[in-house]
């Protein structure tokens, strides 16, 4: 499938990945991958391919990973409220995209959601859809979509449940997909083996 959506691409970059490496040498999300490339290059890349722009969101001192999102395509924001946890890093990628009319939020320990789930999410979303979220086998996975309608909200977001709250008091537009790769995300060197 092939779709080129106008919302704006918003990628979470900003975890300390303590589960992959307790003692914080290594980042998971430069961890090479199977057949080349990293674990956020890929999932950068599979956002540009549907998105126009793609906002990643890094703590700081992330400059190694800042500067390989920058030659994939992305625009990096460097979010010092990124220890509070995924809701302020969420909050600061919807901050630098004043001119984003709606945003598809991926994470970039997920490298493997198929090119064509995250252009269902964006095709829902640029019909109109408020909120919109994959499906596999009754599982709620990644990547989301988010109207304009809920700006103020996903600004407001603070802490480490992300946009969780909302998922659980809006009306979500379900796209059941045959994809796996939408709860498959990197925890530990482990499941780098699974991918």
């Amino acid at each position: 499938m092939s779709y080129a959506s106008l919302a704006t691409g918003v990628l979470l970059a900003a975890g300390t990945g303590s589960r992959f490496d307790p003692d914080g040498l290594r980042n998971k999300l430069l961890a090479p991958l199977p057949g080349g490339g990293t674990v956020a290059q890929e999932s950068a890349h599979r956002l540009l391919l549907v998105v126009p722009k793609v906002v990643a969101v890094l703590r700081p001192g992330a400059e190694m990973l800042a500067r390989m999102l920058n030659d994939v395509g992305c625009d990096v924001v460097f979010s010092a409220d990124a220890v509070r946890g995924m809701g302020a890093s969420l909050a600061a990628g919807v901050a630098a995209t004043d001119d984003a009319e709606s945003w598809i939020v991926a994470l970039a320990d997920m490298p493997r959601i198929s090119v064509d789930t995250i252009g269902a999410v964006a095709r829902a979303v640029d019909e109109g859809a408020s909120l919109v979220a994959p499906y596999y086998q009754g599982t709620r996975g990644h990547p989301a979509g988010f109207g304009a309608e809920h700006r103020a909200a996903l600004l407001a977001l603070d802490g480490d449940a992300g946009a969780r709250a909302l998922f659980g008091s809006q009306t979500v537009t379900r796209l059941d997909v045959d994809d796996p790769g939408i709860l498959r995300d990197i925890d530990t060197p482990a499941d780098l083996a699974g991918i």
